[in-house]
């Protein structure tokens, strides 16, 4: 089994819908159940053995649009979020991380060298990620005590605009240049990052945000769950010159296995084969080269190929890349080492 560490999901949303319906959020991460795409047991099953585990503010007022006659879509931007509220969230959410670490459930990780020690000892090794920063204050007062809280990776946007800057929408086709980029807050929070060694995701944010940080950062570009632009012409895809730029800073771009994101007709349908997979892979690897292409599920925030269904597919998806001809050294690129090593730089390792 090819161990994976996957670069995004959002499992501690699905645990936080739980605990507000009422529901045991720690014992149904450690038990088990047929909700959503990851749990101990299906984690286990499937070879996942960590990953950056997403403090996402929910929009309550986002529905995606269907695609018209041509298969068009465009879904407004959801609007705006106030800090407070969000705040509260965001800290629901890790208080939901520590407990699970509590119980034996996960293993909260701060650097590489966690990373590897949960993966040695079969614990699952949690990266806190913050995905949308409407929980940070303008002053970026409490990042610091995020990152002693064990926040180790941020992206400035989701997909709707902050005081940090603006997020592409969910649209096909369009292209990613949907807007302005970063604001004077942005910049300065991604200065405070890469002092504190914190890693930036560029995966929701527009093009020229994407060239903002690109000229401001001193960490790899990373990309956490995004695919290829050329293939499948969502917003959220990345563009050839985004990718040639990811490449040239030693970063990393992780697959997104929504299959809005994978299909050339970019529709939400789950009957996308396998092979919409592999095709992202080795156009990515092809432009990039295999140090800079890795896993980026969005398990527990988008809708995935059925043949994979949920964390105890992932060696499926490994199987059918080593059928394709990936080699063994190759596949623990993909599955683990990249997202490692790109880690390790962005944190000051």
């Amino acid at each position: 089994m090819e161990l994976v560490f996957d670069g995004h999901n959002d499992v501690l949303l699905r645990l936080w819908r739980t605990a507000k319906d009422g529901g045991d959020p720690i014992a149904e991460f450690i038990e088990g159940t047929t909700n959503g795409h990851i749990d101990g047991p299906r984690a286990k099953k499937g070879g996942l053995a960590g990953g950056l585990c997403a403090i996402y503010i929910p929009s309550g007022d986002l529905v995606l649009k269907e695609p018209d006659a041509n298969g068009h879509y465009v879904t407004p931007l959801s609007a705006p979020l106030d800090h407070l509220p969000s705040l509260t969230i965001a800290l629901e959410k890790a208080a939901i991380a520590y407990r699970l670490e509590q119980a034996g459930g996960w293993r909260i990780c701060r650097s590489t060298a966690d990373i590897r020690s949960a993966m040695d000892e079969g614990i699952f090794a949690a990266v806190l990620h913050m995905e949308g920063c409407e929980a940070i204050d303008d002053d970026l007062d409490n990042l610091e005590t995020f990152y002693a809280a064990g926040l180790r990776s941020l992206g400035p946007v989701w997909s709707r605009h902050n005081i940090f800057g603006h997020g592409v929408p969910f649209a096909f086709p369009m292209s990613p240049d949907t807007g302005p980029g970063l604001t004077d807050r942005g910049f300065e929070l991604v200065k405070a990052c890469n002092r504190l060694g914190i890693a930036i995701d560029l995966a929701h944010i527009t093009e020229k945000g994407f060239w903002d940080v690109a000229k401001t950062t001193d960490q790899p570009l990373i990309a956490s769950h995004s695919n290829a632009h050329a293939l499948t012409q969502v917003a959220r895809n990345l563009t050839d010159k985004q990718l040639d730029a990811v490449k040239e800073s030693g970063g990393i771009v992780g697959l997104n296995y929504a299959v809005t994101m994978l299909r050339d007709d970019g529709r939400d349908n789950v009957a996308t084969p396998i092979s919409d997979m592999i095709r992202h892979v080795n156009y990515m690897v092809e432009c990039m080269g295999i140090d800079h292409v890795a896993l980026g599920s969005d398990f527990d925030g988008a809708s995935i190929p059925e043949e994979i269904q949920d964390a105890s597919g992932n060696q499926i998806l490994v199987a059918a890349l080593k059928s394709d001809g990936y080699g063994t050294d190759e596949l623990r690129k993909l599955c683990r080492d990249n997202w490692l090593r790109v880690l390790g730089k962005a944190w000051h390792e």
